[in-house]
């Protein structure tokens, strides 16, 4: 901590040393205090560490394991936690089980029929670099859109492109399933199917049916059981509530959430050991039990490291990308209706940015990366500090914005430094007069 003196933090952050003194007392000493992140933490090169900085704070000011405190990681859509939960992860199998522990694997092997691969599979971004090295060569994508969606679009649609054989299995015929050569029609899982989905906060809730999938589209369950059968597996027609209890048996965590249950409580919080029990509303309680239950909370110590697209004379403004109020990702579901609140693709620039560049609201820019250009019209921002620039990914029809955005990842996460490119932004026309 030594180096770390209010003077380097504020030198690296441009947050006034006086505002980081006043904030670290006003968290350390409140009675209940929360820390919440999104993407904004995650997407960088060293996102794992940047959580375990977070954590660390949690933990050196006592912020974790009591009601009202902890820590919140909020998800950027609706079952993102839920798809972590049915093992939707590399390295885990379902109630984020370690696919390469012998036990769990063993568990359920014996109740699927097959034997499971004792080694974790790619992520993300160790699948585009095995394309790119000709290990794989064919692709299932489900309700994914990664043709717009990935760092590096241009390099990514190039991947893409030279694969011998894609499925896409979706709700909407996306750019991706515009590549695919076959394309599977997808049932919403919101309102035209059976199932569960789960919160941020852990809590299980049953999805109803309320209506019949349009043309051809179909439950994900039977397309996948469907699929099995052609390739010479019987999975018969598998209920959600049938797939729901398989889970309840592997997974410890999620033993006593009936489907009954959740339906009378409104919904449980994992983990949920029995039938008799209520679910968990918050983690952690054991490490202020005297005598402590298990272990103590490891520290996890880290180093700053800069963002890899270095920032210079040619690339000299930083590039962040994320969300509006109004929209999802790259506009699959959010583009097809209009909000009151939207302004489209746009490059948003601090005001002293602008004036330096001689440029206007409105007025048409090329950002340039060192991996491709974009153009797109300027909205002022007078909330961003000089040096930085914004842009989102949800209209990839007016400004691709992925074409710019790096493709450096995590080695711990697999997750791309979408949140860090370094660019240099030139005016394209005059701005209007009057």
């Amino acid at each position: 901590m030594e180096p770390w003196t209010l003077e380097r933090g504020g030198e690296v952050t441009g947050v006034a040393p006086e505002e980081i003194r006043q904030l670290a007392h006003a968290y350390a000493l409140a009675g209940r205090a929360q820390i919440c992140w999104t993407l904004g933490i995650t997407e960088h090169h060293n996102a794992a560490d940047n959580v375990f900085a977070l954590i660390n704070l949690g933990l050196l000011t006592g912020h974790v394991g009591r009601y009202g405190s902890g820590l919140c990681p909020l998800r950027g859509q609706n079952n993102v936690q839920g798809g972590g939960d049915m093992g939707a992860i590399p390295n885990k199998l379902p109630g984020f089980q370690d696919v390469e522990a012998a036990v769990a694997r063993e568990k359920f092997e014996r109740t699927w029929g097959v034997k499971i691969p004792a080694r974790r599979g790619w992520h993300i971004s160790q699948m585009f670099e095995a394309m790119e090295e000709g290990k794989l060569r064919t692709l299932f994508v489900v309700g994914e859109n990664p043709a717009q969606s990935e760092a590096d679009a241009t390099k990514t649609r190039r991947l893409l492109e030279g694969l011998e054989h894609m499925v896409v299995q979706d709700i909407f015929a996306t750019a991706t399933a515009e590549m695919a050569d076959v394309v599977l029609p997808a049932a919403a899982g919101w309102a035209e199917t059976e199932g569960t989905v789960t919160s941020s906060e852990r809590r299980v809730q049953r999805v109803r049916k309320a209506l019949e999938p349009p043309g051809e589209a179909r439950d994900d369950l039977l397309i996948l059981a469907d699929l099995a059968r052609r390739l010479g597996h019987e999975w018969g027609a598998p209920s959600a509530e049938e797939v729901w209890n398989e889970l309840r048996s592997l997974s410890p965590m999620h033993t006593g959430m009936s489907y009954a249950r959740l339906e009378e409580l409104g919904g449980i919080q994992w983990p949920c050991p029995d039938e008799t029990h209520p679910g968990t509303l918050f983690l952690h309680g054991r490490l202020w039990e005297e005598p402590r239950e298990g272990p103590a909370a490891p520290f996890m110590p880290v180093e700053y490291e800069p963002p890899v697209d270095e920032l210079t004379d040619e690339y000299p403004i930083r590039l962040t990308t994320g969300r509006c109020l109004d929209s999802f990702n790259t506009g699959v579901q959010t583009s097809r209706y209009t909000a009151p609140i939207r302004r489209g693709g746009c490059v948003e620039l601090s005001p002293e940015d602008a004036e330096a560049l001689a440029v206007a609201e409105g007025q048409r820019v090329r950002v340039t990366s060192r991996r491709g250009s974009v153009e797109g019209p300027v909205r002022i921002d007078p909330g961003l500090r000089p040096g930085l620039a914004f842009m989102t990914l949800h209209f990839p029809e007016e400004v691709d914005t992925n074409v710019l955005t790096i493709d450096a990842w995590d080695p711990k996460s697999g997750t791309a430094e979408f949140k860090a490119s370094a660019v240099r932004i030139e005016k394209l026309e005059p701005a209007l007069a009057g």
